[in-house]
């Protein structure tokens, strides 16, 4: 933190890794992950990334909890990403717009997980649907907000207790040692729509929710340095669930405004998250990284 009579912030008060090798500095072995939103979609194709990295660098990927709401495919993704990749994965139904839920599964997972949590990506989030502002319901409103905003401040509030505690004390919950935890990692998807306003669609309300969340991260990592680092993604459009409302003929406008004429798919985002997870964005802090093929806006 910045002093608060100069503003001005600690020296040396992080540091940096010991590997001069790119390649180890990906690797997430012994490392704690949850992923918030993870029954489909861009979650999921995390959450296979974080588990894959086992086969990207020939060492064990991180161990994965899986957030869902509702879609119970989550069950059998984590059995399969288990299975598949050889890592510890379970899936955990949680509301993320209750504080104390959230708090109550982040715990339960850091129990249930070597007693210890590196990295959290919140990636819950939902779509307006209800065009113009001023004709849409305010319940809906509410709603988006709520998932958005509330859910993504909650999971940063509720993971950085740990990462604050595990900094300290050097150990895990349980108090045995802490072994290779340099710092927490969060991360939220957050959308080029925080950005832009998109055209043809019409969704004040999503848009400034994703503003929010990256500024978020910004203001975040200014109050975690020397236990934890923040940062946001904004996708553009990607071929997912959230998206599905949209009429093929706005989906044909939209694919006009993108350079590379299509949307981008889930699995495309797994380099960027991977980045941001792991010792390799070490001096990544505050940043906001936009993956939209090149969205042009007229």
């Amino acid at each position: 933190m910045a002093d608060i009579n100069t503003g001005a912030f600690k020296h040396d008060s992080t540091e940096p890794p010991t590997s001069n090798l790119v390649l180890p500095l990906f690797s997430l072995k012994g490392r704690t992950a949850i992923v918030s939103g993870a029954g489909a979609g861009i979650g999921l194709a995390i959450a296979h990334a974080f588990g894959t990295n086992k086969r990207l660098l020939a060492e064990a990927g991180a161990n994965v909890a899986i957030w869902y709401n509702s879609n119970k495919k989550a069950l059998d993704e984590a059995a399969n990403i288990e299975k598949t990749y050889g890592v510890k994965c379970k899936a955990y139904q949680v509301n993320v717009t209750t504080w104390e839920t959230v708090q109550a599964a982040v715990d339960e997972i850091v129990k249930d997980f070597n007693g210890r949590l590196d990295i959290f990506v919140a990636n819950s989030g939902i779509a307006w649907e209800e065009g113009s502002f001023i004709d849409g319901p305010l319940e809906t409103m509410q709603k988006v907000l709520k998932v958005n905003i509330d859910g993504t401040l909650f999971c940063a509030r509720a993971a950085a207790l740990h990462w604050r505690r595990q900094k300290k004390e050097g150990t895990t919950v349980d108090g045995q040692p802490l072994e290779n935890f340099t710092y927490g990692s969060f991360i939220a998807t957050s959308s080029m729509s925080g950005h832009i306003v998109n055209i043809p669609q019409q969704q004040t309300v999503y848009n400034l929710s994703k503003a929010a969340i990256t500024h978020a991260c910004r203001s975040l990592a200014i109050e975690w340095v020397g236990f934890a680092r923040a940062n946001s993604v904004s996708p553009g459009y990607i071929k997912t669930e959230i998206s599905a409302f949209i009429p093929l003929e706005t989906k044909n406008i939209i694919k006009g405004k993108i350079p590379m004429g299509r949307e981008g798919e889930p699995e495309e985002l797994k380099g960027v998250y991977l980045y941001l997870a792991s010792d390799a964005s070490s001096y990544t802090n505050g940043t906001d990284i936009i993956v939209d093929g090149g969205y042009t806006v007229p």
